[in-house]
């Protein structure tokens, strides 16, 4: 259809070279003046820990970030376009129920080990050798499923709006993002993944009112149910109450919950979420985690019962591309409903949304994954006596060593029928296995080093063995097709995630269980030495120091965040998984036009309430830095704030510390 094709090529090239360069020069304009300004310079604790630093509002967005990736954009849309508003629920309550547990965990890893670079330098404490490399592989496998799914599904956007050749997509998207890393690190990340994050919830917003109030094609809740009812007539789900798009009542998407459930709880290995952990300031790491998690759940939620909804709505009228199984395995419901529904526009909508997500994501990744060659590998095995200098240089190597690694591994996913709906589901078969192992690391002193090396390795074992094997008795044959089959994908990924608890319990208590000192990773844990790096004081060397411990009030604290992260996670999975859905889906419940006015209504209110939250808590956090930023940057700043000096009253100097000094320069 030549409505598939709204854009150029050009235009497509054009927001990913032109939006990427925008962003590579302003990181780099900005890390340069926040070296001047906040004294960010950037040696190895700065480009990958942040000073450990960052205040709530910028991890509630860093977590949303962290989340949000081409397949939350396209698989959410998706599989509302297949099941409904049950798609659109389970998606993002799939994924939400994660991001709450994950948050105990984080608590106890800055509680326990203040100093630690990653988290993997736990467990080589705790496990050795052994222990050690089975995490790195197993954060590997998924790093790597992760930033192909990334730029596989970006590329697949691109390609389907503006007919750009799919491999350049995949080598031209990291550009940008390897640039302003290098440049920033992950503060440059972190920065990053606010802007992105705004712009993605603008977009989320703009697609709402467009939808249900403005649209000449839609434009009401009233005309979606409308036509939803009558798609249900046309296309009936199976497995869903009456046939109906507008039911909790659906098996495909309930079973497809329980998929994603599992294989997000897989995410959690990811090191770059626990690297957004390390850069938080101790106060900041549970309501920064709790915010982000609420505010996610609107992206995948508000974005599938807009486009989603709209999609299935609109299928087989004019405006309406015809969704194909092929558009469907690479989750282009959004784009196709978007088209339809805002033209060329829509395109362009759809395309920045797509960079935006997909950038940050990526971005995240590498500057993680180098956190962990970078320390874990190189400084650990290779050259342990090394300079900060010299750790700077090697974690800017593995940047771009690794997005050239993912890209060509990209390029060959491109060339088969494997879409990003396939790499979401199925990752979990690989990589759940580690969670308990990994989780248990911060949170249970009981578990040995045979545990951490076995339990993996063999949950992997068992859970491929009956994903494979289920896909065969159940459809004949094991193909991409047959394994991407709804059974089949919840036995692998169920197994996957059982068996690394259970085999770590029984090998827990079959080989002794373990004594661990947890005041071990406050001790073993060391600040490298940046000494080397040019333009550092010796006050600075002395103040990233200081975070090897935490104070005595602070640990009493992260002691009691801890125990309200576990109320808080308990009461919130219970809302997301039984209190909200169950009572619909027991009863069958087909919504009324009514309730589907108020579910509309509670999509609209959710989509405003993370939006302010996520755009104002960094601003009002930041706000006596940002304004004496702004003044640093209009030159009205003498030499001597901007090196971080004041003058007392006497002429003598005075470094007030770097909280205070810029505010006390400006007093001066």
């Amino acid at each position: 259809m030549a409505a598939e094709h709204l854009l150029s090529q050009g235009a497509g090239y054009g927001i990913i070279l032109g939006f990427g360069a925008a962003f590579a020069l302003g990181m780099w304009w900005l890390a340069r003046m926040l070296a001047k300004f906040q004294r960010e310079v950037q040696g190895s604790e700065m480009f990958m820990t942040a000073k450990r630093s960052v205040h709530t509002g910028l991890v509630a967005s860093a977590v949303v970030s962290s989340w949000t990736i081409a397949a939350t954009l396209l698989t959410s849309t998706t599989w509302a376009f297949q099941y409904g508003v049950s798609g659109a629920y389970f998606y993002g309550a799939g994924a939400t129920v994660q991001i709450f547990v994950f948050a105990v965990a984080a608590i106890e890893l800055k509680r326990r080990a203040p100093g630690a670079h990653t988290f993997l330098e736990v467990a080589k404490i705790r496990y050795g050798t052994a222990g050690h490399l089975v995490f790195i592989i197993y954060s590997t496998i998924y790093a790597i499923i992760n930033c192909v799914n990334i730029l596989v599904g970006g590329s697949a956007v691109f390609a389907a709006l503006t007919g750009m050749n799919v491999i350049a997509g995949v080598w031209l998207l990291p550009i940008g993002v390897v640039i302003y890393t290098l440049t920033g690190g992950i503060k440059a990340t972190i920065l990053t993944d606010y802007s992105h994050t705004i712009i993605i919830y603008a977009m989320v917003l703009a697609g709402l009112f467009i939808t249900y109030t403005h649209s000449d094609v839609l434009g009401s809740p009233d005309r979606v149910y409308d036509l939803l009812r009558e798609a249900a007539q046309t296309a009936p789900v199976p497995g869903n109450a009456g046939g109906e798009y507008v039911t909790m009542r659906s098996q495909g998407g309930v079973l497809l919950g329980v998929v994603f459930w599992c294989a997000v709880f897989g995410t959690t290995i990811d090191v770059q979420l626990f690297q957004k952990a390390i850069t938080a300031d101790p106060s900041s790491t549970l309501p920064g985690y709790m915010i982000g998690g609420l505010s996610w759940f609107s992206i995948p939620f508000c974005l599938a019962t807009t486009f989603g909804l709209a999609a299935r709505a609109l299928q087989g009228r004019p405006e309406m591309h015809t969704m194909t199984d092929t558009d469907v395995a690479q989750g282009l419901a959004l784009p196709y409903a978007a088209q339809a529904l805002m033209g060329k526009g829509g395109s362009v909508f759809v395309l920045i949304m797509t960079f935006m997500a997909c950038t940050s994501g990526f971005s995240a990744d590498i500057v993680s994954i180098a956190a962990v060659y970078t320390y874990d590998i190189y400084g650990t095995y290779i050259s342990p006596t090394t300079s900060g200098g010299r750790l700077l240089l090697w974690s800017q190597v593995a940047v771009v060593v690794w997005s050239v690694c993912m890209a060509i591994i990209a390029t060959g996913i491109t060339k088969t029928t494997i879409g990003v709906n396939y790499l979401v589901t199925c990752m979990g078969v690989f990589t759940c296995c580690a969670v308990f192992p990994i989780y248990s690391t911060v949170l249970w002193k009981r578990q040995n080093k045979v545990a951490v090396v076995v339990a993996p390795i063999l949950g992997s074992l068992t859970a491929i063995a009956c994903w494979l094997s289920s896909a065969y008795a159940l459809h004949g044959t094991v193909t991409i097709a047959t394994t991407s089959q709804t059974i089949p994908l919840v036995i692998g990924n169920g197994t996957s995630l059982a068996c690394g608890a259970l085999y770590s319990v029984i090998c827990t208590f079959a080989f002794g269980k373990d004594t661990f000192d947890w005041s071990r990773l406050k001790t073993d844990i060391k600040v490298v030495d940046d000494s080397d790096i040019k333009g550092l004081t010796a006050e600075q060397l002395a103040e990233q120091e200081k975070v090897e411990h935490i104070t005595p009030e602070m640990d009493k604290k992260l002691k009691k965040g801890k125990i309200t992260a576990m109320l808080v996670a308990a009461i919130l999975c219970a809302i997301f998984v039984i209190i909200w859905p169950m009572p619909m889906y027991g009863t069958s419940y087909v919504f009324s036009k009514p309730f589907f006015r108020f579910w509309v209504a509670l999509t609209f209110l959710w989509a405003f309430g993370a939006t302010l939250m996520i755009t104002l808590m960094p601003l009002v956090e930041g706000r006596k830095s940002i304004m004496n930023f702004w003044r640093f940057v209009r030159g009205q700043r003498g030499e001597a704030i901007l090196q971080g000096v004041s003058k007392s009253d006497d002429g003598s100097e005075e470094r007030p510390g770097e909280e205070g000094v810029f505010v006390e320069g400006m007093k001066k």
